[in-house]
């Protein structure tokens, strides 16, 4: 499933993004192409993200309002981030989160989040992620079908190019819905490096099904009242 070739020699051109490690590695990925298709779990799948994050806007609409206004008054721009990044098989989708890094925070170029340690989060901001409540606006990508609440996390597509550059066949992550939250996360933590996690986010793809998806669910609701960390 995953290769890696100590070659010493990796990434020679200059990257069009931040990463906060050194690349020393080259990583192949299997071919998901003739991966099992399950129209029966899809479907299933789908109308639960429809009902549970209407449910969830509805019920969470006050608290939200209340964190807009908070971020708001604690830090100079919008209350609301919002990002392009790539969703089922590479269509761009527009993910909105509650802004949790100062305005100016990529103002140097995409940087690779540092999680917890990351200076560009502001004090408010790193209690949202704590608890992930930055992630909260989120349910709407999933009422609108761009995301799904267990998947493959998003990435923006200048990372998957950079990652591309060493794990060969990244983009094998694109064949099924993204996520809000993920088997990587839950399992590996949020600090894995993006050739640990896209382990997980294979493993999670050939073996998809409902039972798996509420245990992640699950597992996630654990990591919250944990308060871990998050990217």
């Amino acid at each position: 499933m995953l290769n890696n070739l100590d070659n010493g020699n990796v990434a020679t051109e200059t990257p069009s993004v931040i990463l906060p490690y050194e690349i020393t590695e080259e990583y192949y990925i299997e071919d998901l192409s003739g991966m099992e298709k399950k129209p029966y779990y899809d479907f299933f799948k789908r109308v639960f993200d429809i009902a549970l994050s209407a449910i969830a806007l509805i019920v969470l609409f006050i608290p939200m309002l209340i964190l807009a206004v908070a971020i708001k008054c604690v830090s100079k721009g919008p209350a609301f981030f919002t990002q392009d990044r790539l969703g089922l098989n590479g269509k761009t989708i527009r993910i909105v989160k509650f802004r949790t890094m100062h305005n100016d925070a990529e103002i140097n170029g995409a940087q690779w989040s540092m999680g917890d340690d990351d200076p560009r989060i502001f004090p408010l901001g790193r209690v949202l992620r704590k608890c992930r409540a930055d992630e909260l606006p989120q349910l709407w990508c999933i009422l609108k079908g761009d995301l799904s609440f267990v998947g493959p996390r998003p990435e923006r597509e200048c990372f998957y190019n950079e990652f591309e550059k060493y794990i060969h066949g990244f983009r094998e992550r694109l064949r099924v819905k993204q996520g809000l939250t993920g088997y990587a996360q839950v399992m590996g933590g949020y600090d894995l490096k993006p050739e640990e996690k896209i382990v997980y986010d294979v493993e999670y793809i050939k073996n998809r099904s409902f039972l798996l998806d509420m245990r992640i669910i699950l597992k996630t609701i654990g990591v919250v009242l944990k308060r871990e960390g998050a990217k």
